[in-house]
């Protein structure tokens, strides 16, 4: 059987309902097609799809996010590849498209990451798992939100994604949102993701620094660096993939963050 979609770019697509060979370009969002119990269907993925590990090793690696192997790609002959706008190089999600069907997400939010857990749901035939998902996803959530206010947690804070240069997360990010929903203030204005040194950064009196642990893998070693140039800021290793996978890595992330919260937990003297 044969349906049409819509992406989140607005393309239209006609796929062979449901799919029997997908590709998946984006590491969140084949963590998400597991989940959803996809495991014969996933025929290919890139080489940062490490969830869950014991499906990463059986699949064929079709490169990175950001440079594939399209000739691999079309040996695998995918009804459907699944990937995002960010995440993916436009050129190359032009050139897969003009041969097979592209679905492409655009995730900016918590609503927008939900959208997409229901719309791929919808796309592989999967739509109560994906609801299921969701039903945890919104509950964990609701819960942190209401939890920032009881434990008083309204720290700005600023999240390093990369270093030589400095680059952080800024306004319009699912990084910046995620933040905000277990309470945390932004103190990068800036969109996207902007190059901004030590010195400017203690310019805002951010009262924490997060290091993530990827995409640059943040380690101890350089903590002491930026504590030393902010010497009034609290610094923190912090795991990238809960701040930054949109899939169904959201629910562990729950539990991650409400942890983290605990951390933050403002004593009122």
């Amino acid at each position: 059987m044969q349906r049409t979609f819509t992406d989140q770019l607005g393309n239209e697509i006609i796929i062979n309902y449901p799919p029997k060979r997908i590709v998946s370009i984006v590491p969140s969002q084949t963590e998400l097609l597991f989940d959803l119990g996809l495991d014969e269907e996933v025929v290919g993925i890139t080489k940062f799809c490490i969830h869950p590990i014991e499906k990463f090793a059986a699949k064929t690696k079709i490169g990175g996010t950001k440079k594939l192997l399209i000739e691999k790609i079309r040996d695998l002959k995918p009804d459907l590849i699944i990937g995002n706008k960010e995440e993916n190089t436009q050129s190359e999600i032009e050139e897969l498209m003009e041969e097979f069907p592209v679905w492409m997400s655009d995730i900016h939010n918590l609503e927008e990451s939900m959208k997409t857990i229901t719309e791929i749901g919808e796309l592989v035939n999967r739509e109560p798992e994906a609801a299921y998902l969701n039903h945890l996803i919104h509950a964990g959530f609701t819960d942190l939100q209401a939890l920032a206010v009881t434990k008083n947690i309204h720290q700005s804070v600023a999240y390093l994604i990369w270093k030589d240069p400095y680059m952080f997360a800024g306004q319009h990010t699912f990084i910046d949102d995620i933040l905000r929903k277990i309470g945390l203030n932004n103190v990068i204005e800036q969109s996207r993701y902007p190059e901004i040194s030590l010195s400017q950064l203690k310019n805002t009196n951010c009262q924490l620094v997060f290091l993530s642990s990827e995409p640059y893998p943040f380690k101890e070693k350089h903590l002491k660096e930026i504590e030393s140039a902010l010497p009034n800021a609290k610094v923190k290793l912090v795991d990238g993939e809960m701040f930054s996978w949109y899939g169904s890595r959201l629910v562990k992330a729950v539990n991650y963050l409400f942890h983290l919260q605990d951390e933050l937990k403002v004593h009122h003297l």
